[in-house]
């Protein structure tokens, strides 16, 4: 079968770097997922993006659509045809509309009925005639903003400029706003000029000899060769930030890696908020020497050749000297304040009108960390340091420094901290209390930036939470989604035996204290439960665990954190095993039949009045003592399966729901009884075992 390859470049006015590989991502997904739909045969898709284009080589896409037979079902026999067999009108209908004649129709059994059935066939359309149709792939993207141009009303990431859209050297026909589709590109916006593709195949080549690298991961190699280069000349250590990189590649069409330098003086100031002032703002990468000092040098990578090197590197220097200048100044102004007089402007600060200032937050987190800390058994002397951390762990939000460089938050109160005295633990918290800051982050590593850590992050879920602001969707403006992740995760990495449930009334204790409930406590505490419940399914879902485990976990409270992973990954290790289905099932049984318990009363094991329940009974009280004292969750499982034979023979040979009121209630309080043992591991009757 003969085959072209498939061209589609849009051209853009240049897009933010940090959405050029998602967009090609999602352009390629799109364009595979269309062709598949069409039924349209091909090789492979290869992508290709700059900060100006977004482009897909399609190799080997077959000439002709592949034909397509399919079954399609009809009216019932008895509407089909009517009393003397003739074809009905339903029947005409049902054949005219999927292009065939009654002659075509045979009868197929369904459910014990026949039904009317035609082989429908579609013959394949020439795919350059189908090929048009992917200006809706094109227009259909989805960007995280997008904008408007002249008087058009279409709103896309930029404006598009040019289009190339070719199969094999035919031209594919679309138009989006006042751009045809053409053969023509741009090359580099200085340095090159037009390019007239000749074929798909050329495309990638033509581009280049217009200073255009189109293949990004081709770019990037081109960087990272470059900087090793640098780093070899001139024995320096270039460290290569992943994120950095990305965003810098997708800053440039032509890479070309160059240095400057800055004053000496300027390394005087941390090493934190040099590389910041770099990085974040300039995107330039830090130079280190061998023994990872910082060096007064910085390395940048130019849209362009290489030629006026020395006058580009200049223009760096002194966009970057003012930066650093003004870093300096901050730096000093910032060490003639008190971290008293910072805390008294956070009482002028407000966080949120209906929350209100920060300090009225800091003050519910004091209280808050205390608890907690009283509730782990902290020792006091820990809850003094954890005390005054939390007093003053937001003091450099109002330093000059941090709101020049908001990415400093936490790591300039802990420098500033140490500076001014304060305990080497208390100033370690006030950068830790902001872990984790992303899912890759680590947790506090000390207890005092982890108790303040929980309360800050769970003040803001259930102050939040408190006056109706609650994630839905993709829109959760205070990240509360992550910062919950982020408590359940230092619970579970720390072991701590507080649970989830203690947490979250303690901070609705303080938070209806506060005057912030504008709804039910009760309604509040529901929405909070199934919130981190949620943040825990996500969690187990990344560690394996089958979905129907998962919901076998969360049927109750969620309890301790790291005990309710280890249930979960005992049940996710042991699913497949030749006995699970089984004691599951005998398990589930008892969960089952316990509900139906109306009245409470204790268990007399004199009413029992056969072998099967007496002995049901005695293997149950020899695993409840075990249980309770086992050393880990795997214990607990395999005392459980321990009742399963017993179980069996207690339902084969017991009625639960006897005709004696007295036996019947004390038969359900049993079954009751050993269902809140089995539960405390997990709702074992929402795992499924066909």
């Amino acid at each position: 079968m003969s085959n072209r390859d498939l061209l589609i470049e849009i051209g853009l006015e240049e897009m933010p770097a940090k959405v050029v590989t998602a967009s090609i991502n999602q352009f390629a997904t799109k364009v595979e997922n269309w062709l598949s739909e069409k039924k349209i045969s091909f090789h492979s898709v290869k992508t290709f993006s700059t900060p100006r284009r977004l482009a897909l080589v399609i190799k080997a896409v077959v000439e002709t659509q592949e034909d397509n037979t399919e079954e399609a079902k009809g009216p019932a026999k008895k509407i089909a045809l009517d009393a003397e067999g003739n074809w009905s009108k339903a029947a005409i209908g049902f054949t005219r509309g999927q292009g065939v004649s009654v002659e075509d129709i045979f009868f197929k059994e369904i459910n014990g009925i026949d039904y009317a059935h035609v082989i429908k066939f579609t013959k394949g359309q020439q795919v350059v005639e189908l090929l048009p149709e992917l200006k809706e792939v094109v227009t259909g993207l989805t960007f995280p903003k997008n904008m408007r141009w002249a008087n058009q009303e279409m709103r896309y990431v930029r404006p598009i400029k040019w289009i190339v859209a070719l199969f094999g050297q035919d031209i594919i026909p679309m138009s989006i706003t006042t751009v045809e589709s053409g053969k023509v590109t741009q090359g580099h916006r200085f340095l090159g000029e037009t390019v007239v593709v000749d074929s798909p195949s050329a495309y990638e080549q033509q581009l280049e000899e217009q200073f255009v690298i189109v293949d990004s991961e081709k770019r990037k190699s081109m960087i990272l060769s470059q900087l090793k280069a640098l780093e070899t000349k001139n024995g320096w250590t270039i460290p290569v930030d992943e994120d950095l990189l990305e965003e810098v590649n997708n800053l440039v069409e032509f890479p070309t890696a160059l240095f400057g330098s800055f004053e000496e003086e300027f390394l005087e100031l941390p090493d934190r908020v040099l590389i910041t002032s770099m990085k974040e703002h300039q995107r330039y990468f830090p130079v280190k020497d061998n023994e990872g000092k910082l060096l007064p040098h910085f390395v940048t990578v130019r849209n362009g050749n290489d030629q006026g090197l020395e006058i580009v590197a200049k223009g760096n220097e002194k966009v970057l000297r003012a930066r650093l200048a003004d870093a300096a100044f901050f730096y000093r102004e910032d060490q003639k304040s008190t971290i008293e007089a910072s805390l008294k402007k956070l009482e002028t600060i407000v966080y949120h009108e209906e929350i209100g200032t920060i300090a009225q937050k800091v003050e519910r987190v004091r209280s808050l960390a205390g608890q907690i800390g009283r509730a782990q058994n902290i020792s006091e002397a820990k809850l003094k340091l954890t005390d005054r951390a939390a007093q003053i762990s937001k003091f450099d939000l109002v330093t000059n420094m941090v709101y020049e460089f908001p990415e400093l938050q936490g790591y300039m109160g802990e420098r500033y901290a140490r500076m001014k005295g304060e305990e080497e633990e208390v100033a370690v918290a006030i950068n830790e209390h902001y872990m984790p800051r992303h899912a890759e982050d680590s947790i506090p590593h000390g207890t005092v930036g982890a108790l303040v850590s929980i309360a800050e992050k769970l003040d803001t879920i259930v102050s939040c939470f408190a006056i109706g602001i609650i994630p839905t969707g993709s829109q959760d403006p205070y990240a509360l989604r992550r910062q919950a992740s982020g408590i359940v995760q230092i619970l579970l990495e720390k072991r701590w035996s507080i649970t989830i449930e203690q947490l979250l009334k303690l901070s609705l204790g303080l938070a209806e204290e506060s005057g912030l409930l504008k709804n039910d406590l009760s309604d509040v505490y529901e929405n909070l439960i199934s919130f981190f419940k949620a943040r825990v399914k996500h969690l187990l879902s990344e560690k394996g665990i089958r979905y129907d485990l998962i919901d076998a976990m969360l049927e109750n409270e969620m309890g301790h954190i790291h005990t309710l992973v280890e249930k979960a990954q005992v049940l996710e290790e042991q699913k497949n095993a030749p006995d699970f289905k089984g004691s599951m099932e005998a398990l589930s049984r008892v969960m089952n039949i316990a509900v139906k318990r109306t009245v409470t009363t204790d268990v007399n094991p004199d009413l029992f009045d056969n072998e099967y329940e007496k002995g049901l009974y005695q293997a149950f009280e020899s695993v409840k003592n075990e249980y309770y004292s086992a050393e880990n969750e795997e214990q607990k499982y395999r005392l459980l399966l321990t009742l399963k034979e017993p179980i069996e023979n207690y339902f084969e040979h017991t009625m639960v729901m006897a005709e004696n009121e007295e036996i019947r209630n004390n038969r359900l309080s049993f079954m009751h009884v050993m269902s809140m043992t089995i539960s405390s591991f997990a709702a074992m009757n929402k795992i499924l075992t066909a």
